[in-house]
């Protein structure tokens, strides 16, 4: 049976700092992030987090809460990535290239596994988990996004446009961290030349 609560559990002894939560979520991260969820356990978050069972429990009270709570900030993640593909190129066609670029430049760190909410879905195939139903709701977020981006340009198809770059960021998340620099490269000149052909009018 998967737990979520809405609450808190107000007979905890400890009482947490502001910042308790946060620290718990950052070590979850960390840990989710180099391991998987379900190679990691709270026990050992408890132990390099060193915040104490009741503590921990006082602000997650499963680990389905945690990892529900961990695929939330990588969700808001994508925004940020959406918000500097933007800031950093003039006009749609170019910004879809952009974010191309941006989530080459995140993979391609030591260390990295790919898109954290891809890996936690394929390790949670049941349909009604939360963490499963959370991915889902992301991957459709973020279609949307690229269609609404891509609406704004001449392309005559603009969801097939979004569609394919989507496959594209989706590609670079499995092979970027596998084939690094190079793999980034190849994915953003796939992208501009998928955006150049599907834009090209007449």
């Amino acid at each position: 049976m998967w737990t979520i609560r809405s609450g808190t559990m107000a007979d905890m002894p400890r009482k947490p700092t502001p910042d308790a939560r946060e620290r718990i979520l950052e070590t979850a991260t960390r840990l989710f992030n180099q391991y998987g969820v379900h190679a990691v356990g709270l026990q050992q978050i408890i132990d390099e987090c060193g915040c104490g069972k009741n503590l921990l429990y006082s602000q997650f009270a499963s680990k389905d809460e945690l990892v529900v709570a961990y695929l939330a900030r990588c969700s808001g993640d994508w925004d940020t990535i959406v918000a500097s593909a933007e800031a950093a190129a003039d006009g749609p066609e170019r910004q879809l290239v952009e974010l191309v670029r941006e989530v080459g430049v995140r993979i391609n760190v030591p260390g990295s596994r790919g898109c954290p909410l891809r890996n936690t879905f394929a390790e949670f195939p049941e349909r009604e988990h939360p963490a499963h139903r959370l991915s889902m709701d992301h991957f459709v977020r973020v279609r949307t996004q690229l269609r609404r981006l891509a609406a704004r340009t001449p392309a005559p198809d603009p969801e097939r446009l979004a569609d394919r770059i989507m496959f594209i960021i989706d590609g670079l998340y499995t092979n970027g961290p596998i084939f690094g620099d190079e793999g980034a490269k190849a994915a953003i000149a796939f992208a501009e030349d998928v955006v150049r052909v599907e834009t090209a009018v007449g």
